[in-house]
């Protein structure tokens, strides 16, 4: 079996184009626990969970490209902060954890897009948890299982998401710190 070439990264372009739909619906209503915020966060689970199936697709039929390592952790980037946001706006996350988490984000992306006519960062396995870990976090908080089971899943949403910004810090010093040691061995390299 063969698949276009270019389907991954029209998977992971289209991740990018669900984040402002569902931002919109999360917030549509002010966060109610209708059929928008059900939506809104269903959209969420689904878009993130081609996240597997883009990078799947591309290593199983060895296509991946420089544009898909370069695309995939933006469309991440884009989908995971519109939740954070959208759920600090709601007031359901302090700011401040969207504010850490949006700091460590935006600069590593716009570290790999400075760096990448020289070399292409693709994701190392502390982001990829990081990713998962927010993707579990912000789909229970999302969800607004509270109508259904009862307020005891706050709890479980506090876990949740503090695992996903211990694990957003730690991935964000471990991106730096390769960095760093790969930049001095490129200039060991060359004298």
């Amino acid at each position: 079996m063969t698949i276009p070439r270019q389907l991954p990264n029209a998977i992971t372009i289209v991740r990018i184009l669900c984040a402002p739909v569902f931002l919109w619906m999360l917030l549509a209503d002010a966060g109610a626990d209708g059929p928008l915020r059900w939506g809104a966060a269903v959209l969420f689970i689904v878009a993130i969970a081609t996240d597997g199936i883009d990078g799947y697709l591309a290593r199983k039929y060895e296509i991946v490209t420089d544009l898909g390592k370069l695309l995939d952790p933006i469309a991440d980037k884009a989908l995971t902060g519109c939740a954070f946001v959208g759920l600090s706006i709601l007031g359901e996350l302090p700011w401040w954890v969207t504010i850490v988490v949006l700091v460590r984000e935006v600069g590593i992306t716009v570290h790999r897009l400075v760096v990448a006519s020289d070399h292409v960062v693709a994701a190392a396995w502390m982001g990829k948890l990081k990713t998962v870990a927010q993707a579990v976090a912000l789909s229970l908080a999302l969800l607004p299982l509270w109508t259904i089971v009862g307020d005891w899943i706050h709890v479980v949403n506090t876990i949740t998401m503090s695992i996903a910004v211990l694990l957003t810090v730690a991935s964000g010093i471990d991106y730096v710190v390769t960095e760093i040691r790969g930049e001095r061995r490129g200039r060991e390299a060359t004298r």
